[in-house]
């Protein structure tokens, strides 16, 4: 590939980044799943610790819009949470080819909110893998609400 068409596809990907890491996270506030789900590849995997937690049963793996969908409009239905802040800053990062990364810290501006690492492989504009991995104080809530539920049905 001649040094051109490489820049050109890097800049497409860097502005794809920019675009997913800004609306992802506008549309996850205003509880706009279907468009969150249009940020998505048809057969993109969603990974997070929050699946089973929500659907009992479940692994933490979600494939295609079809399971995606159902766990985006749960979310919405179960805030406002006064642990999903949604603050973060406007850094993101990435290996300038696939992957794209950012972050929600625990330490918000009007205090702790779920911790939180967004990974997402991106081609041809859309999510294809997002992996969502959870902080100490995230942890630590989805284990006290596991105990609390197993509680209520011994």
């Amino acid at each position: 590939m001649d040094p051109t068409t490489h820049g050109s596809l890097r800049e497409g990907f860097l502005a794809d980044c920019q675009r997913i890491h800004r609306e992802w996270d506008t549309r996850a506030k205003s509880l706009d799943t279907d468009g969150l789900i249009s940020l998505y590849a048809q057969h993109a995997i969603l990974e997070t610790p929050l699946v089973p937690a929500i659907f009992e049963g479940r692994s933490g793996l979600l494939r295609g819009h079809r399971e995606i969908r159902p766990f985006f409009e749960e979310g919405a239905r179960r805030r406002p949470n006064e642990l999903v802040r949604w603050y973060r800053n406007d850094a993101w990062f990435t290996d300038g080819e696939r992957v794209l990364i950012w972050e929600y810290p625990r330490q918000a501006p009007d205090g702790d909110q779920i911790e939180l690492m967004e990974v997402m492989e991106i081609e041809h504009g859309l999510i294809q893998h997002h992996r969502i991995y959870w902080g100490w104080f995230g942890v630590n809530q989805l284990t006290q609400n596991a105990v609390r539920k197993a509680t209520l049905t011994t």
